[in-house]
């Protein structure tokens, strides 16, 4: 049985009953996996690549992973924060970070997969604000163009989306009025949808982790992009 593997910050992170309605991407990946599949959602409250590794989080990962799981990487958000503990710089400690991650998974025999950070939602004016995390997101795309692994533009996706919503539609998907970071159920489902249309995209071994419903449904929204 193939494992997923997703290691992260809160946008990731499995929440429980304490912190509901806050809702992790991990949580929503259930909803599009095969049986068969095992998820282990590793993302941490607060956590960047720095303490994610330095308080030894990611070691029963790297001893779990075997040939044929799947590794999906996502921070960023707590990286960028003005805390010795947790910061990197995007140019070098948190791109050699992600390195790391890359390097044990290959390792492995895994497939490792990065994500680019959720974009938060910031309106001025009701204009949406993009470029909420700085020169992250493009570390993440240069690092994975370096290293040849298979990145997953969610901060893209995510700014197209909320600007496309708006204002007053896009409080729904996150744990607005308490922030603009977090996610709420629909936020975290929405998501992972993407997360998942990624790894429907990439194909071969990646496509093996999804539902065959869940691959009809995409390539049923395919054939309807082309004759459009």
């Amino acid at each position: 049985m193939s494992t997923l593997f997703y290691i992260g910050d809160s946008t990731v992170a499995f929440n429980k009953f304490d912190t509901y309605p806050q809702t992790g991407i991990a949580q929503a990946m259930s909803l599009f996996l095969a049986d068969g599949v095992a998820l282990e959602a590793r993302g941490r409250n607060g956590y960047s690549t720095k303490s994610f590794l330095d308080e030894g989080w990611f070691s029963p990962v790297a001893a779990a992973m075997a040939p044929g799981d799947l590794l999906l990487i996502q921070f960023g958000h707590n990286d960028e924060k003005d805390d010795p503990a947790r910061h990197t710089d995007p140019n070098t400690s948190f791109s050699e970070n992600l390195r790391l991650f890359l390097g044990t998974a290959r390792g492995a025999e895994a497939l490792p997969v990065l994500i680019t950070p959720v974009a938060r939602r910031r309106f001025s004016q009701h204009r949406f604000c993009p470029g909420s995390h700085g020169a992250y997101p493009a570390a993440v795309r240069r690092v994975g163009r370096e290293e040849g692994v298979p990145v997953l533009d969610l901060t893209a996706q995510t700014e197209a989306l909320v600007e496309k919503l708006g204002d007053e539609a896009s409080k729904p998907l996150y744990m607005w009025p308490k922030d603009n970071t977090h996610l709420k159920p629909a936020g975290a489902v929405r998501m992972a949808e993407m997360v998942c249309r990624g790894l429907y995209d990439l194909g071969g071994a990646y496509r093996a982790f999804l539902d065959p419903k869940v691959i009809a449904y995409f390539e049923e929204n395919h054939l309807k992009e082309d004759h459009q």
